[in-house]
């Protein structure tokens, strides 16, 4: 038990500190960036997510926290290209962030139409 709790909070101290709040962006702006940059492209033009290599994760109303999302942008697991600070600057990552955090995710299936869940 002692042993967890050493490797919990190693594990907690390598990590560094989470950003409490995720910076300031542009929902609008955000929108153009993704879209100019083809994330559409296996994310859904509306981040519903996709199948283009494989199933990609839906990115609306993501509650993926700010870090791990921009972590995820530079240094991706699975097929998804990097995007390093050179290409995408930080700005452009939270005004992304703030577009998807903006839309409103999906439906929960009691709010589909009765026809849909038979």
């Amino acid at each position: 038990m002692r042993r967890c709790l050493i490797f919990a909070a190693l594990a907690l101290a390598l990590a560094g500190p989470a950003l409490a709040d995720p910076p300031a962006g542009d929902a609008a702006r955000g929108k153009r960036v993704y879209l100019a940059d083809g994330c559409y492209e296996c994310h859904g033009r509306v981040g519903q997510g996709g199948a283009f290599l494989g199933p990609t994760p839906s990115l609306a109303a993501t509650e993926l926290p700010y870090d791990a999302f921009l972590q995820q942008l530079r240094q991706p697991v699975n097929n998804m290209p990097a995007y390093v600070a050179a290409v995408l600057p930080e700005a452009q990552a939270a005004d992304i962030y703030a577009y998807l955090k903006s839309l409103p995710g999906r439906p929960a299936p009691d709010a589909l139409p009765a026809a849909l869940t038979h």
